[in-house]
Order: C-alpha cells, then structure tokens, then sequence
C-alpha cells in the first residue's frame, strides 16, 4: 500500500502519509491537524473527509472512535 497516493482529502491534497506524519509529530486532534494540513478547510467543509480522518486518527491512535473529537463545523 503506497501511502502517498491514498488521498484523504481532496479538496486540499492531503495524503494518507501527510497524515501519519503530523499524528507520529505529535499531533493527535482533528483542529491540530486541521490547522497544519488545512483538512476540512476546502470547498467540502470536511463533508467529504471529516468522518474518514476521524476513523483512520482513531484507527492509527489505537483508540476507539468515540474517543476522537470530530471537527467542529464552524459558518462561512
């Protein structure tokens, strides 16, 4: 499995390596990782992305689902 071509979100071109990467930096949170990777800052607004980021942060965190915060859905 080439992680650099698995796309997690599409609207701002981040990969399934450009996630492990910030989660293995230390970074643990959908808003740190929204913040750094601009996850669910696209056109989407993490309608497409949110709930798969939040699955796979719990499933590379070994944590439940429950566990992860999901992002917060803030106005335009």
């Amino acid at each position: 499995m080439d992680k650099t071509k698995i796309m997690m979100c599409r609207c701002e071109d981040v990969t399934l390596a450009d996630l492990h990467q910030k989660i293995d930096e230390g970074y643990h949170t959908f808003e740190d990782l929204k913040r750094l990777l601009r996850i669910g800052m696209g056109p989407c607004q993490a309608n497409t992305c949110g709930h798969l980021i939040q699955r796979e942060l719990a499933s590379y965190l070994k944590k439940p689902v429950t566990e992860t915060r999901p992002h917060k859905s803030r106005p335009v």
